[in-house]
């Protein structure tokens, strides 16, 4: 079983092992700008909508210039609609253009624009970062298990973390559910790495299928 699930994790990580951040464009370092677009990332990825179009609207609200919550609370509400019309995100592009725009404004009011600033007031307690979190409108259950999987790549102390959607996807793959083996398996492989290519599998049939092949190949050539 060892030497199956480390061929099926090699290959989910050689195929699908990047962070969301990266698919949608961020560096992710610990600085304000790349996590704030981290948090919108995660605020637009937590809704009941497509993978790829939450992380075009990623970018296309960079692209907009709307790159950091002073810039996204002094745009109007009809220009944050427009722009995430222009990335696909309709279904939800009234509620969530003023969501974008009340959440920068309570970052800036109450934490001077920087994340960070939120991290420092948790202390290591991850629940109390995870409560601070949920203040933000828009941004709930689902998006700050997305923001937290990314940022423990440059916020260790949240890390590291498999959590639900990525223990869903190793079960898909047939392999274990605890995030210890799993970690174990995998190596050297980042846990940011390791929980995105995860959650892929979770999310995406065809990802799940190209591993389980890719493994099998492995497999088979090696026999």
């Amino acid at each position: 079983m060892s030497g199956g699930a480390e061929r099926v994790l090699a290959a989910l990580v050689a195929g699908h092992g990047r962070t969301f951040a990266e698919e949608a464009g961020i560096r992710l370092r610990d600085t304000p700008q790349p996590l704030y677009r981290t948090l919108v990332m995660a605020c637009l990825l937590g809704a009941r909508i497509r993978g790829s179009v939450a992380l075009a609207t990623t970018r296309a609200l960079y692209d907009a210039g709307l790159r950091d919550p002073r810039r996204m609370a002094r745009a109007s509400w009809q220009e944050r609609v427009d722009v995430l019309g222009r990335g696909g995100y309709r279904r939800y592009d009234e509620r969530t253009a003023t969501q974008l725009g009340d959440g920068a404004g309570l970052l800036l009011e109450r934490w001077g624009g920087d994340p960070r600033r939120m991290r420092e007031a948790a202390d290591g307690d991850t629940d109390e970062l995870r409560r601070l979190l949920r203040e933000l409108p828009g941004l709930g259950p689902a998006g700050v298990d997305i923001f937290l999987r990314e940022v423990q790549r440059v916020w260790p102390e949240v890390g590291p973390r498999l959590d639900a959607k990525a223990l869903e996807g190793a079960a898909r793959l047939g392999l274990p559910e605890e995030p210890g083996r799993l970690l174990e398996l995998a190596g050297d492989t980042e846990p940011a790495v390791l929980a995105a290519a995860l959650v892929r599998a979770a999310l995406d049939r065809t990802v799940l299928d190209d591993c389980l092949r890719r493994a099998d190949g492995t497999r088979s050539g090696t026999a």
